[in-house]
């Protein structure tokens, strides 16, 4: 039998959001990942430098996985929650957390990472990554998309013209040749995302808070129970995220 709205509303709305790790939606939601590996393509990159820098680096959950790290290893987090459970995992780990705010300058002299590391950064500090950079030094992310799971945000809300004007591959070529910064590569993949029931939903719009910047249960709670009706008598709810390889290198 089937879960009541009202229930599944209720186990959504009291789980905790903190951290970057999704595995509360196992069995409930699926998204395709991209064809080239992040975490790993991660790791190879660490094993060659002597000092590096993952910026946003959430709970640490993807930078933990990456190692064995170089020298000098930090990690840096603007949210207060992820910060602490970053420190919590990455310390043991050998990994300097750095908690800041979320706006520049980094922390950090010039010069001092061979590689600065990113995954679905919230802002890009271009200038602030050159100068971190020693000459030749590289900058690795995975950037969130534009237009990633499209259909949700329009299911709720008007579409984020200007955000995923932001986000687009042309966009980010252009700031990071602007910084002063040489394109390596840049690539983009639409990959399939599915909710199988509206806890799932919740969740996610309550974690990925750039998804519905107003989202709160209350505010949406007839278009919820619209497309949790939606779910129990069509399937799944299908959307598409989008992500973007990032590889851009400080000139010699």
């Amino acid at each position: 039998m089937s879960r009541t709205f009202e229930d599944l509303v209720a186990e959504a709305e009291s789980v905790s959001v903190d951290g970057w790790d999704f595995s509360w939606l196992d069995g409930r939601a699926t998204e395709e990942r991209p064809s080239w590996g992040y975490q790993r393509l991660l790791s190879n990159r660490l094993a060659t430098v002597s000092a590096a820098l993952d910026i946003h680096t959430g709970g640490g959950e993807v930078l933990a996985g990456a190692g064995p790290f170089p020298p000098t290893m930090a990690a840096l987090e603007t949210w207060p929650p992820n910060a602490a459970l970053a420190t919590q995992r990455l310390h043991p780990l050998g990994v300097v957390l750095v908690a800041t705010r979320d706006e520049p300058p980094l922390p950090f002299a010039d010069e001092a990472f061979d590689l600065v590391t990113t995954r679905h950064p919230i802002s890009v500090w271009w200038a602030e990554i050159l100068r971190v950079l020693r000459p030749g030094g590289t900058y690795f992310a995975q950037h969130i998309g534009p237009a990633t799971v499209r259909e949700l945000v329009e299911y709720f809300t008007a579409p984020q013209l200007e955000i995923w004007a932001e986000l687009h591959p042309d966009t980010v070529r252009a700031q990071a040749q602007a910084a002063g910064l040489q394109i390596v590569d840049l690539r983009m993949e639409r990959l399939r995302a599915e909710f199988f029931d509206i806890g799932a939903v919740i969740y996610f719009l309550r974690k990925v808070v750039w998804t519905v910047p107003d989202f709160t249960v209350q505010r949406y709670r007839d278009r919820l129970r619209e497309l949790h009706e939606q779910i129990e008598s069509e399937g799944p709810f299908v959307a598409h995220s989008t992500r973007l390889l990032v590889e851009v290198r400080k000139p010699e």
